[in-house]
């Protein structure tokens, strides 16, 4: 009996393995991968890593890649600012990460050509679209990793 348990157990957790599996392939909910190609999970990506990631995907020039890589950077060390500041209330911190963000994406964009630009505001709207599917209706839960 006890042997019989543990088997279904075991087969209910593999079927569960498979079907999160299946739900990642075909793009369902999928997380935004860090430059190592793994799916991001807590802490801050290296800016290098975004800054490979986003010179595949969009083709990046080497000065272009450079320039990238400097915003990253600054970015992060903005928000790594932002999180050690115990002074300010969490919902303001939030509120200024976003801005932060948002100012970097638009750095990162007026960098980029027209077909770059292009590609630019396709990732941008999945990654507002993974958002709200992962926290709807509420901006005052955690935002996943920038992209």
């Amino acid at each position: 009996m006890l042997k019989q348990c543990l088997l279904i157990l075991l087969a209910a957790g593999l079927i569960s393995m498979a079907a999160a599996q299946d739900a990642l392939a075909n793009g369902q909910q999928s997380p935004p991968m860090n430059g190592n190609g793994h799916y991001h999970h807590g802490g801050p990506p290296d800016p290098a890593q975004r800054a490979q990631e986003l010179t595949k995907q969009l083709k990046l020039t080497s000065d272009q890649q450079t320039k990238v890589q400097d915003i990253l950077t600054s970015e992060r060390s903005q928000m790594e600012s932002l999180r050690q500041d115990s002074s300010t209330p969490q919902q303001d911190r939030r509120a200024k990460m976003m801005d932060i963000h948002k100012t970097s994406s638009a750095q990162i964009r007026a960098l980029l050509d027209s077909n770059q630009q292009k590609k630019w505001d396709e990732m941008q709207a999945k990654r507002e679209q993974w958002m709200q599917n992962r926290h709807p209706g509420g901006s005052d839960q955690p935002g996943p990793p920038p992209q």
